[in-house]
């Protein structure tokens, strides 16, 4: 496998420069000497930013733009067999490697790697490390897969040693990672487009927790279902767990704000280390703000640096995130798409003022839609209102036949209240006809269902956040 040596920059292309990740890692390399261009298939604020430092896109992707002098060609998963520069640079025998390939060898330079893993918070976690370590002045370069309102985007450019990483699962992509510290929040069935089942997954988490080495640290969730399967025979690794009892680090009298913002008393290996105000909502991140707080001990950050920065993150795009308010009710957007997730964020919003609790839900995929059906039912119930979107199909075709108002039926079977309402000018109507002053909509989904509550705020007299 080719290598990166900061110490002696090459020639870098990347085809899909465009991409959140792609554009994120072809900065830190420019940033580090290294000639960077790349390609893609029309141009964005990102590859527009990207050009502003200096870096050449071209457009669209064609054989053309493998030029000599390239060292070095970085794909996405996105990338064809059948794309016209991946045959080029074939053809001319250029090395080659994948964007999770490429980040996992960037991170060989950092004396400490920082990686988050787990089904479902890597975004918000990774944002919440980075937050501490930015107040306790480390000057980390952090990579997030969502838009860190404190960093203006997915990406912040450092000058240390500290290297902090979202570590996601799908397509084993975290087993191409060298971490020196690893987080790993929960496992749980998702992905089953690649996984074969929770096993399989369980069997990849394994995995990457065997890529610490022997003087790492893993941050582990207690609450995880058989957590001996993942924390036995690690020889050297020093294991730090958190969770709801009987861990390291654990949270005790929880009180809410009128905003559903939870304070909590720390105990770290059992003594009282003052209480924790969190600037982002719900009981899921009180768990996801321990990990966080783990990690910063395990470094050496002071209590007190480590609590003003959790009180300063106020969260990322798309994580409960306030949007504005349309005829007297609110609209909160998230990008909640497992089940798991969207019972966190239901539990949330009922902390939350309002009268009715609706959710427009938009499923992602259709293979998680089917796999976990009955999970997306139990979980979604738990509103007042529901209404279902079609299926986001993202990266898949619908070969199994499977349809939201499949959901709705076996919801409907369940006596909730739900509608399925296919496209999303239709949805718009209904909401504006049927939601009260004082109701809460819940724009929910990881697909473009965002974009009900955003028209729905071009309305005159709406107020946005």
């Amino acid at each position: 496998m080719y290598d990166i040596h900061f110490d002696h920059p090459v020639w870098v292309h990347f085809i899909g420069i465009g991409g959140i990740s792609m554009s994120g890692l072809a900065e830190i390399l420019h940033d580090r000497g290294f000639k960077v261009s790349g390609s893609d298939m029309k141009a964005s604020p990102l590859t527009e930013h990207l050009e502003s430092l200096g870096i050449s896109v071209q457009f669209p992707q064609k054989s053309e733009n493998i030029v000599p002098g390239i060292e070095l060609c970085v794909y996405t998963a996105a990338i064809s067999e059948d794309n016209p520069e991946f045959q080029e640079v074939k053809r001319q025998n250029i090395p080659m490697m994948s964007r999770a390939e490429l980040l996992g060898r960037i991170m060989k330079n950092y004396k400490e790697a920082i990686n988050v893993s787990g089904t479902h918070g890597k975004t918000t976690t990774t944002s919440m490390i980075g937050e501490i370590l930015m107040e306790a002045q480390m000057d980390p370069t952090i990579t997030v897969g969502g838009m860190m309102k404190d960093i203006g985007g997915n990406l912040r450019v450092g000058k240390s040693d500290v290297f902090l990483a979202e570590a996601c699962e799908y397509t084993n992509s975290f087993l191409s990672f060298f971490p020196t510290i690893e987080v790993v929040l929960n496992v749980e069935e998702d992905h089953l487009d690649f996984f074969k089942d929770i096993n399989d997954i369980r069997a990849s988490f394994r995995k990457f927790i065997e890529k610490l080495p022997e003087n790492g640290i893993l941050i582990f969730n207690k609450d995880i279902p058989h957590a001996e399967f993942f924390l036995e025979d690690l020889p050297g690794r020093k294991i730090i767990t958190f969770g709801h009892q009987d861990a390291d680090y654990t949270a005790n009298f929880i009180s809410y704000d009128h905003f559903a913002r939870p304070s909590f008393t720390l105990f770290e290996n059992g003594e009282d280390r003052g209480r924790v105000t969190l600037g982002v909502t719900g009981e899921h991140n009180i768990y996801n703000s321990l990990s966080a707080i783990a990690v910063a001990r395990a470094i050496g950050i002071p209590f007190e640096t480590i609590k003003k920065g959790l009180m300063e993150f106020s969260g990322t795009d798309r994580r409960f995130q306030l949007k504005g308010e349309v005829n007297g009710f609110t609209i909160i957007d998230d990008y909640a798409h497992h089940p798991q997730e969207i019972a966190a964020t239901i539990a949330t919003a009922k902390k939350y003022p309002h009268k009715k609790l609706w959710v427009a839900f938009q499923p992602h995929t259709y293979s998680r839609t089917l796999a976990l059906m009955d999970d997306f039912a139990g979980a979604l119930s738990q509103a007042d209102e529901i209404i279902l979107a079609d299926i986001y199909a993202a990266r898949e075709k619908n070969t199994v036949g499977v349809t939201s108002d499949d959901l709705r039926k076996l919801m409907l079977s369940q006596n909730t209240n739900v509608y399925y309402i296919p496209d999303f000018p239709s949805i718009e109507e209904f909401i504006l006809s049927h939601l009260q002053e004082g109701d809460l909509l819940i724009t929910m989904g990881a697909g473009d269902i965002v974009e009900v509550g955003e028209h729905l705020l071009q309305i005159p007299g709406a107020k946005k956040e």
